[in-house]
């Protein structure tokens, strides 16, 4: 997204905006020409009582009404069925974001990121409903005051002087409520972040009696929030309270100098009801005007935080030369199906690197240390899609995962809580087996498990993948470097070492980090 990340909504919504615009605008003509039919009624058939007139009149006045409801209800499908799509796309856009760039998180908390990802790009797409009813609401001001020139010189020029005046007035206090918004925006989102960590870390935080702490935290968070909020509802209430205030000066001022008119004997009975009318019809275009100015500071604050994530460009792995020549050694490793290569790094960005070259590969899959759990139920967990039907569950009891068949329909709290640190990993294995890629890539798959559970699941990995794939171990784990084919070692200063585990173990470098 640009620097005007609202336009950049309209951009991609034109048809929509445009079509939006017209019908709005249609829609408020026909309803300020609601009072002049209305005065046309009462001059040429009620005044009169013919009874032709009268039939006539209420059938334009019914006609009138049926293109002004068509044309509202057709603005509205039209603009909801684009903020719906456009509202879907920045969804789709952030959990892109996050997923492919990892550093959109680095400064933000996940409960953060999550109220950008709902509430934000709501309210941004809103902008499209927004712009429509502010145009169209000054559109029909526009042909109020024109009605009114061709009925009074003075009275139309009068309303030509207030209304831009109430507009840039209100407009003025937008940047305000603007800031107010944004902070409210913000705050709201720091207060999920904290109840989410608070949820996610429950378990730890109750046996080392932190929960005290954590709900002095989380009430700190959530009193800022309140504040901001209520900070934020005071700028909107002046902003109504102004609104209001106006309207109803605008609606009594017009009255009176009708009112006056009419004694002197310059306005007739039907130029004074369509002078009342119009007045009376105002209210809703200048109500609709400073609605729009209001809700358009909050799209427009909830419209920056979007782009604040999209416009995070992604890192390529600038790494250091001794990195990229390790990353093109691994690259460059011949492999057979069914080979397990172990892949033992002397420092992290090393192995950062390596993980991501290797993904880079055309059918590969890499699983992380940390796993993550999808679903309503453990089944849920364990479907990885284009597998065969029970396969994941298969595996998982092959991996010793503690996942009988009775227990399958066992909820899921969020990221599968509910399971320990070393059950959540041997479940993400099962399904990162069960979609039977040609290269999985593990990262440090065991690294919540003790040393029986990690052997057994270490000769489970290599007997479900003997013949079918290559299988990538990036760890220092020496139970599962002894199972592998072959190893590499890639150290931070360029060096590389390929041979078995026994025979690395004479390697200083090597000793030192796989040694625990």
């Amino acid at each position: 997204m640009s620097s005007r990340p609202v336009v950049d909504v309209l951009r991609r919504h034109p048809r929509a905006a445009a079509i939006g615009c017209g019908s709005s605008m249609l829609h408020q003509t026909c309803e300020a020409l609601v009072p002049v039919a209305i005065g046309a009624v009462v001059d040429g058939a009620v005044r009169t009582g013919d009874t032709r007139s009268i039939v006539v009149s209420i059938a334009a006045v019914l006609v009138l009404f049926a293109v002004l409801t068509s044309a509202g209800t057709f603005a509205f499908w039209t603009i909801d069925r684009a903020e719906f799509a456009e509202a879907h796309f920045l969804r789709t856009a952030v959990a892109r974001a996050v997923l492919r760039e990892p550093a959109v998180l680095r400064e933000r908390q996940v409960g953060e990121a999550l109220s950008i990802a709902t509430s934000d790009t709501r309210h941004a797409a809103e902008s499209l409903a927004l712009v429509s009813w502010g145009t169209a609401g000054c559109f029909g001001m526009l042909v109020s005051a024109v009605v009114l020139l061709r009925i009074d010189l003075a009275l139309g020029l009068g309303l030509l002087v207030c209304v831009p005046v109430l507009v840039l007035g209100l407009q003025a206090l937008a940047p305000r409520l603007e800031k107010q918004m944004h902070t409210r925006q913000r705050s709201a989102g720091l207060a999920a972040a904290v109840a989410a960590d608070l949820l996610n870390g429950l378990r730890p935080l109750r046996g080392f009696g932190g929960v005290p702490e954590a709900v002095r935290r989380y009430h700190l968070a959530s009193r800022t929030s309140r504040d901001a909020a209520v900070q934020a509802a005071t700028g909107t209430s002046v902003v109504v309270g102004v609104s209001t205030l106006a309207t109803g000066a605008v609606l009594v001022a017009t009255a009176a100098v009708a009112g006056t008119f009419v004694q002197q004997g310059r306005l007739d009975v039907g130029e004074f009801v369509t002078v009342v009318g119009m007045a009376s019809f105002l209210a809703d275009p200048v109500r609709n005007v400073s609605s729009c100015v209001q809700q358009l500071a909050v799209s427009r604050a909830s419209a920056r935080r979007v782009a604040s994530i999209l416009e995070v460009p992604a890192s390529a792995p600038a790494l250091p030369t001794a990195t990229a020549t390790a990353t093109a050694t691994v690259r460059g490793v011949r492999t057979v199906p069914g080979e397990v290569l172990g892949v033992v790094t002397t420092d992290t960005a090393t192995a950062d690197a390596v993980t991501a070259a290797l993904a880079a590969g055309a059918g590969t899959l890499v699983e992380p240390a940390q796993t993550h759990l999808l679903g309503d139920t453990l089944a849920d967990a364990l479907d990885s899609g284009p597998a065969p039907a029970g396969r994941g569950v298969a595996l998982a009891l092959a991996l010793d995962a503690a996942a009988a068949p009775d227990d399958l329909d066992t909820p899921l709290t969020d990221g599968g809580g509910n399971y320990s640190g070393g059950q959540r990993q041997r479940i993400g294995l099962a399904r990162a087996l069960a979609a039977d890629r040609e290269v999985l890539v593990l990262r440090d798959p065991t690294t919540a498990l003790d040393a029986v559970t990690e052997d057994r699941v270490a000769a489970g990995i290599r007997r479900l993948r003997a013949g079918t794939g290559t299988t990538v171990f990036v760890t220092t784990s020496p139970l599962l470097l002894a199972r592998c084919d072959r190893v590499v070692l890639l150290t931070g200063d360029g060096r590389h070492r390929t041979g078995s585990h026994a025979e690395l173990l004479t390697d200083p470098d090597y000793a030192s980090a796989v040694t625990r």
